[in-house]
């Protein structure tokens, strides 16, 4: 991963723990169940921000450098990874 992509990854990274733990407050509080979920939904969208972020960097340079690459099948390795992964996440 790119040094700068590295750091606003590690940021949004943090700023979500953040929220995580305000939510974790909420709860201890007997914050209206609603609030709750709107915080939960946008720690959920941040963190699908997160997976983009990474998955780009995967894509840009694990993936570009296999399928460059002489050996098919470590491409069809690195392809099968990433189709597994989405297959699991959409279950």
């Amino acid at each position: 991963m790119e040094t700068e992509s590295k750091e606003t990854t590690v940021h949004r990274l943090r700023s979500i723990a953040g929220h995580v733990n305000s939510i974790e407050r909420m709860v201890a509080d007997d914050q209206y169940c609603i609030d709750v979920i709107k915080q939960i939904q946008a720690v959920q969208a941040a963190l699908a921000k997160v997976g983009e972020l990474v998955l780009d960097g995967h894509l840009h340079s694990c993936v570009t450098t296999a399928i460059r690459g002489e050996d098919p099948s470590e491409r069809e390795r690195v392809l099968r990874e990433i189709l597994d992964v989405y297959q699991v996440a959409g279950k």
